[in-house]
């Protein structure tokens, strides 16, 4: 993950990506992704007409590939270049979620004493609220303290639905 953006990502590059899951909408350039929004997400903005341009952005491609791959259950570790827009504490959130083994969860507060503020919970459910790369920085593998899901941006249903994702792909790699 590289240091964030303070510039806004320009409308023209926004691109849809159809998944299983449904449309997401990704925005990059060849250097970096910065945004990937969920189907239902409310924070996604009022996304204008896709890009015109010819050729996605290396970053747009290179992340359409492997979510691809991701959904087929081929690939559990995303590489995609990324360049999040963020406050510092959300960037060193946003970071430690990278870090969450795919097929597994943590805890808002196992995040925050991740990043040595244990009594930073709520705060790191805010930066997750905020977290402009959704998936491929996998906030839905944080829950709350008792093991439920929690919010979401793209929804509880698709929470659980990625997480049950996770989960059968590691089932079927263990049994076979």
């Amino acid at each position: 993950m590289t240091t964030a953006s303070t510039q806004p990502v320009d409308q023209d590059e926004w691109w849809p990506v159809e998944t299983p899951v449904g449309r997401l909408v990704l925005a990059g350039d060849d250097e970096a992704l910065r945004f990937l929004h969920l189907p239902g997400d409310s924070h996604a903005g009022p996304f204008l007409a896709p890009s015109t341009r010819r050729g996605r952005p290396s970053s747009v491609a290179k992340a359409e590939q492997q979510l691809q791959a991701y959904f087929a259950g081929e690939l559990t570790s995303f590489d995609v270049p990324l360049d999040p827009v963020g406050t510092p504490f959300q960037q060193k959130v946003w970071w430690a979620l990278t870090e969450i083994p795919f097929g597994e969860t943590r805890s808002y507060g196992e995040v925050a004493r991740r990043i040595g503020q244990p009594n930073a919970s709520r705060a790191v459910g805010m930066a997750n609220n905020r977290n402009p790369i959704a998936l491929i920085i996998p906030c839905h593998r944080v829950i709350g303290a008792d093991g439920s899901l929690t919010g979401y941006g793209g929804g509880l249903p698709l929470k659980e639905r990625l997480l049950a994702h996770e989960r059968q792909v590691l089932a079927k790699r263990e049994s076979g």
